[in-house]
């Protein structure tokens, strides 16, 4: 099968793409590099052994996504992971994200149609449950208030899927996943976001690396076990190999529209996470408390049963495992950074 993946050389998209072509399938990526960078390819090459085709593209604009599938003949389905992902960013700026991450879902899907290609795997996220007091989450808790713009985008995005998969021959899955964390195990791999990082666990490695100076916890009068807030973290390894479990679902093309939660049914809390790095690295944070910050969700866990049951997908790695191989990434970045010229900020 040709699978084409959207955002194919961000975090999650890369690991993804690694995941697919190590399972023979073959992999044509777009991206735009807007929040992510080129050298990531040669690192996908060097893990799996093969060359995905690349198309540098931003999949708003119509004629380039169009002129993709007239090149790539037959792609069969589509991973869709580009979007901005930010939630205090999407806070400050609503109009970037409902610009970017809505109408880049249309116009994929118009050309979808037009080439005749009906399947889609979405990226979606557990913020689509907004400050849900159903705990744990599972795929039938009622959507509450959507807590950022990000989060809006998220539960839209999965109404227009739900919408067009009901009007059409569109077959839709939406993943929504809980906070990826980790790197590739080959230090190879791993979350590298542009400018200040808005994700607990690059704060911490970039911290404990000396690039960052003390981390600045948001709120801890929260009614939590610690006063901070809880997430379920879920190692970006366990996310990559469920979507080659979404793609393979025997029921897809029975379907137009299923959701999965991706997570480890786990909920820790900042301070928690903090502490599972300390443990896994044998290093000391540094850490300040700071006020809550706008759009953050007070706790989220999930229950993914039906992911299990239905997918067969379960995650196998800790949090201890995600923090150690994000500090083994954080550690090998600046040899990228001399290697391929690149000053990350």
């Amino acid at each position: 099968m040709k699978v084409l993946v959207t955002g194919g050389i961000g975090y999650i998209g890369s690991h993804t793409v690694v995941c697919l072509l190590e399972q023979g399938y073959e992999v044509v990526i777009a991206d735009n590099l807007s929040n992510s960078h080129g050298f990531i390819l040669e690192h996908i090459v060097e893990i799996a052994g093969k060359k995905p085709s690349f198309y540098q593209i931003n999949i708003c604009d119509e004629e380039a996504l169009d002129l993709l599938f007239e090149k790539e003949k037959n792609i069969e389905a589509v991973i869709h992971f580009a979007a901005y992902k930010a939630v205090g960013e999407s806070v400050l700026d609503p109009l970037k994200y409902y610009k970017n991450n809505i109408n880049g879902l249309v116009t994929l899907l118009q050309v979808m149609q037009k080439r005749h290609c009906f399947k889609i795997v979405f990226s979606s996220s557990c913020s689509v449950y907004g400050n849900t007091q159903v705990l744990p989450v599972t795929e039938e808790t009622p959507f509450m208030l959507a807590e950022s713009p990000y989060g809006n985008t998220k539960q839209i995005g999965e109404e227009i899927l739900k919408d067009v998969s009901l009007t059409s021959n569109l077959h839709a899955i939406a993943l929504r996943y809980f906070n990826p964390v980790g790197a590739h195990q080959s230090g190879l791999l791993g979350e590298l976001p542009i400018g200040v990082p808005n994700n607990l666990i690059p704060v911490i490695t970039q911290s404990a690396a000396g690039l960052r100076g003390n981390i600045t916890v948001y709120g801890n009068d929260y009614d939590t076990i610690d006063g901070t807030c809880i997430r379920d973290y879920i190692h970006v390894i366990d996310i990559a190999e469920a979507h080659v479990k979404a793609i393979e679902w025997n029921d897809f093309e029975k379907q137009n529209f299923e959701i999965f939660n991706l997570g480890s049914g786990t909920g820790t809390s900042v301070l928690q996470a903090i502490n599972a790095f300390e443990k896994a690295t044998g290093l000391k944070l540094n850490y300040n408390i700071g006020p809550r910050r706008e759009g953050d969700v007070e706790k989220i866990w999930s229950d993914c049963l039906k992911s299990n049951q239905k997918l067969g997908w379960k995650t196998k790695l800790i949090i201890e495992d995600a923090m150690l191989s994000s500090w083994n990434w954080q550690k090998l970045i600046p040899i990228y950074a001399k290697k391929h010229q690149i000053t990350f900020k």
